[in-house]
């Protein structure tokens, strides 16, 4: 048993001797499961580093590469590539956030995180202008339900209609803003407003609540159409002035208090313009006289009793 631990010490002296003469040595300790007693080794010269500078190295080499490998230009669909790169649950989550404002949370940091997309604002506002021209139609053909004197004849230039005034607003809108922001920032060093395409995709998130509004505009109740557009505005304003407010809330009180006023206030035209032309409580009748007939009161007086037509435009 002395022996034993005599060895054993004698082992742990020598590898004590070597990791003094070789400091960069690494020790390992390898247990044997048929036997008892434990092995120490010694490796001269330390691999590990060497595999760290060989990753070192090749993350240079692979940071050199992208530094070497040129820019696509904005003509080419490589440009535009990385607006699109976004998965499944990045849309969700972010339309989420354009359904729930609340103060103190900004949609861009919270929800962008400096990777704003182009895919969510253009398909939401593809989806909205079809569904605006669907429903406008729907609500003509329900009119002609209530009321078989209305002639109804499909409205195609509704989705025209639609997509011109859909996409002119998500885009114009926001790069006038953008540009009244770069502005501002010129002269107030302190401000830092948003990209365009953040801007542009703020716009376009913010614009989803409008789609689930437009379904439930086709119930032939008009205080409860009222009351649900109302309801979408709101959330999607909020969503706008919460998102602006960290940007302009640096620069002067009448300037921050008339950017998020126009702001606000071109989003109720948005949403007033869309209610009172895709759905009007009936279509725009003009009645006008058709013909006269002639009946004999009972005096055998001739009274003339006119007919009425209605033509729908």
């Amino acid at each position: 048993m002395a022996a034993a631990e005599e060895l054993a010490f004698h082992e742990f002296e020598e590898a004590t001797n070597l990791l003094t003469e070789t400091p960069d040595a690494v020790t390992t300790i390898r247990s044997d499961q048929l036997a008892s007693r434990e092995h120490v080794s010694v490796v001269v010269g330390s691999s590990v580093s060497y595999g760290a500078e060989e990753l070192q190295e090749e993350g240079d080499k692979t940071a050199l590469l992208q530094e070497e490998k040129p820019q696509p230009g904005f003509w080419t669909f490589d440009y535009y590539q990385s607006f699109f790169d976004v998965d499944t649950a990045q849309v969700l989550d972010r339309i989420k956030g354009s359904l729930l404002p609340r103060p103190g949370h900004n949609f861009v940091q919270h929800h962008l995180r400096n990777r704003p997309d182009l895919y969510g604002p253009f398909w939401i506002c593809a989806t909205l202008a079809f569904v605006l021209a669907v429903t406008g139609n729907l609500t003509l053909v329900l009119a002609q339900r209530q009321d078989p004197s209305i002639h109804y004849s499909p409205q195609f230039h509704k989705v025209t209609v639609a997509g011109i005034t859909i996409y002119c607003y998500a885009w114009l809108v926001p790069l006038a803003l953008w540009g009244f922001l770069r502005w501002r920032q010129g002269m107030r060093e302190h401000m830092g407003p948003y990209s365009f395409l953040q801007t542009v995709c703020v716009y376009g998130y913010s614009l989803f609540i409008f789609i689930p509004t437009v379904v439930l505009w086709l119930i032939p109740v008009q205080w409860l159409q009222w009351l649900f557009g109302a309801l979408a505005l709101t959330l999607s304003a909020a969503g706008l002035v919460f998102t602006l407010w960290p940007v302009v809330q640096e620069d002067t009180r009448p300037v921050a208090t008339a950017l998020l006023s126009t702001v606000v206030l071109l989003h109720a035209l948005l949403a007033l313009g869309c209610k009172m032309y895709f759905f009007q409580p009936l279509p725009l009748q003009h009645v006008v006289p058709a013909s006269q007939g002639t009946s004999l009161s009972p005096n055998n007086q001739l009274l003339l009793t006119p007919t009425w037509s209605i033509a729908t435009s």
